[in-house]
């Protein structure tokens, strides 16, 4: 049960590892730049392997349960699908429920757990195979793989590696189930975070804040929210920044060009900027955007 492409390295390993009776994902969607209706990159994969695929509206659906049911699973493997499963359905597999979850558990529960470690600037992130609970990703642990988050990793290019590290991570965790089985390791409490659901908003940066924390920010929402900003009512992208040891002149969120350099102040040493995307327009340089901008002396962001 999958949605996201996070989720296709992991059906594949399945596909190859045992017998898959059946895949489940959420219905077809609007994509693209007709919107026209299209499968989720799960679905997709499942029709070229050929195997059932259910794509129900809601997994509460009693049908869709009666289907599920029908294909009496050894295992029923839950890899960002995004919908809280039933009792009924944790119940049906023999062997176990288990999701593959994309951080270290306890730490990032929920739904944005990759933007969360990069915002948080945690030093390491990883996958963490755990038994199902009805509560949201409050099941014992079986097993981990851990990763380092390096200053390139973006959501984006994190979610691809930690989808390759999942996929090894559930294959040797289906093997030892099968063999000598794993220790099932509750989760502290005390250590439990939570990452929401990603916004809109939430990409709005806050020039007030510490450079580093913006520049995770930015990071940490590409390619969704993205990091934005203002410049006289237009809507501005960062989609790539540095910190650099300098400061700026001026309040926060006030632009300084130099040269090729376009820096801006924040609540502590100053962002530069290496690529943006002014409203309307495709991604450029910094210094293009500041040379086609026409900036002012005392120019600033996010007013």
């Amino acid at each position: 049960m999958g949605t996201p492409a996070f989720a296709v390295p992991s059906l594949r390993a399945l596909a190859g590892a045992s017998t898959l009776i059946g895949v489940v994902s959420q219905p077809d969607r609007p994509r693209g730049r007709g919107l026209a209706s299209q499968p989720s990159p799960v679905s997709a994969v499942a029709l070229d392997l050929g195997v059932p695929l259910l794509r129900p509206a809601s997994v509460k659906d009693p049908q869709t349960q009666q289907a599920i049911a029908a294909w009496q699973p050894d295992v029923l493997v839950v890899a960002a699908y995004g919908k809280i499963l039933p009792r009924t359905l944790l119940d049906l597999p023999t062997l176990a429920p288990v999701n593959v979850h994309a951080s270290l558990l306890p730490r990032h529960r929920g739904a944005a757990p990759i933007a969360a470690a990069i915002r948080a600037g945690d030093a390491e992130t990883g996958v963490s195979i755990m038994l199902m609970s009805e509560a949201m990703d409050a099941g014992d642990v079986l097993l981990q793989r851990a990763i380092p988050i390096t200053g390139e990793h973006t959501t984006e290019s994190l979610t691809a590696d930690l989808a390759t590290l999942g996929a090894t991570a559930l294959t040797d965790a289906l093997a030892a189930l099968r063999a000598s089985g794993l220790t099932a390791t509750p989760q502290d409490p005390d250590l439990v975070t939570y990452a929401s659901r990603l916004e809109k908003d939430d990409g709005r940066i806050d020039w007030t804040a510490d450079a580093a924390v913006i520049e995770r920010l930015v990071r940490a929402y590409t390619p969704w929210p993205s990091a934005f900003t203002t410049l006289e009512g237009r809507t501005v992208k960062v989609v790539a920044a540095r910190v650099v040891d300098a400061t700026v002149a001026g309040p926060p969120g006030r632009i300084e060009v130099r040269g090729d350099s376009v820096r801006v102040a924040t609540g502590g040493s100053a962002l530069e900027l290496v690529t943006v995307q002014a409203e309307g327009r495709k991604a450029m340089p910094a210094a293009a955007f500041a040379s086609g901008a026409r900036l002012t002396a005392d120019a600033r962001f996010g007013t």
